[in-house]
């Protein structure tokens, strides 16, 4: 028997298949490029070592001129002072910001500062570390006599990690070596102090994860309200970690009591105090990407510095008598945020 073959259809056929091939083609290679364009638009690393002499400078410079015609940011000043330096501050003296304020003159343009290509990376970067320190604000204070009035003004706006009263002891001690589990690097700071000491927000945010951790014991996430840090505080007390009403989805006050200092972890076991010595474990992840979030491109930051910076700024707190929890005894009443800020708060 002979076959024969309709060349029309075949040809059709062929030419349809190879429209789809090509079609798939371009469809993956679009993919590609819209993976490839995505892994570029974001940072994956940022090494915060920020010496405490040029944070306080740079603060002070940005409070000072915050009302004056020209406000010069602390996020500019730093950005614009490591374009200068490769970001390595050992070296770093007063004098450098003022030769940067002789250089712009009277007028202060962030346009003389953009003048390096590395600027719009150093200014992205701060921004996410630094963004939530400093602000207007409108908060209760003691008033001299006993009890509370409204103070209102821009300055620091965030919180030791750790309530005013409370002693406690610490190193730089980002970086060393870690060996339960698996061995592994410190990513982030211990505070050493007493069990039952609160520990506040750092920032206002919303609570991501709760809960125990073999690695953290008892710990506690807070995202940001601009999504771009994540501050992590571990090895919370035995039995009764957090603050009452602290829970997943909660959103938290700056300076707000969100739990207590133990020395729980290291236990695949729930609530056991693995630990030898009470201390907070603090850290502070940027998130540019949610990928980075728990993949890869994880960037954690040595907070030692920025640690020093906020005992300028320690909540006072009071102990309830019944319930002997402690709270905040002046809470922030406003705090006002840049407008691409406004829709969490509003």
């Amino acid at each position: 028997m002979v076959y024969r073959i309709n060349k029309p259809k075949a040809i059709m056929f062929a030419v349809v298949l190879l429209s789809l091939i090509t079609g798939l083609c371009l469809l993956l290679s679009f993919a590609r490029a819209q993976s490839t364009e995505s892994e570029k638009s974001y940072i994956k690393w940022f090494e915060f070592n920020v010496c405490l002499s040029a944070l306080e400078d740079a603060m002070e410079l940005d409070i000072e001129t915050y009302d004056k015609l020209y406000h010069i940011s602390w996020i500019d000043t730093l950005s614009y002072l490591a374009c200068k330096n490769g970001n390595s501050w050992s070296k770093y003296s007063s004098k450098d910001i003022d030769s940067m304020l002789k250089k712009l003159g009277d007028i202060y343009t962030v346009d003389d500062l953009m003048n390096n290509k590395y600027y719009s990376f150093y200014k992205q970067a701060f921004t996410a570390t630094l963004g939530g320190i400093l602000g207007e604000y409108e908060k209760q204070a003691p008033d001299g006599e006993g009890g509370k009035k409204i103070v209102s003004g821009y300055g620091m706006v965030a919180y030791s990690p750790l309530a005013e009263g409370f002693g406690f002891s610490h190193s730089d001690d980002f970086g060393n070596e870690r060996s339960y589990g698996y061995k592994r690097q410190h990513l982030g700071h211990d505070m050493l102090g007493y069990v039952g000491t609160p520990v506040v927000a750092v920032e206002g945010g919303t609570v991501e994860c709760i809960g125990w951790n073999q690695y953290g014991g008892w710990r506690l996430g807070i995202r940001s309200f601009d999504g771009k840090r994540s501050y992590y505080y571990a090895h919370l007390r035995k039995d009764s970690p957090y603050a009452k009403g602290i829970v997943a989805g909660s959103q938290v006050k700056a300076g707000q009591v969100i739990g207590y200092m133990g020395m729980t972890g290291y236990s695949t076991k729930s609530n056991v105090n693995g630990m030898s010595v009470p201390h907070l474990h603090i850290g502070l992840q940027l998130i540019f990407d949610e990928s980075q979030k728990e993949g890869t491109n994880q960037i954690w930051l040595d907070v030692y510095n920025l640690v020093r910076l906020l005992q300028k700024n320690r909540a006072t707190v009071i102990r309830n008598s019944e319930s002997g929890e402690y709270e905040r005894k002046y809470d922030i009443i406003v705090r006002s945020y840049p407008d691409s800020l406004q829709k969490y708060f509003c």
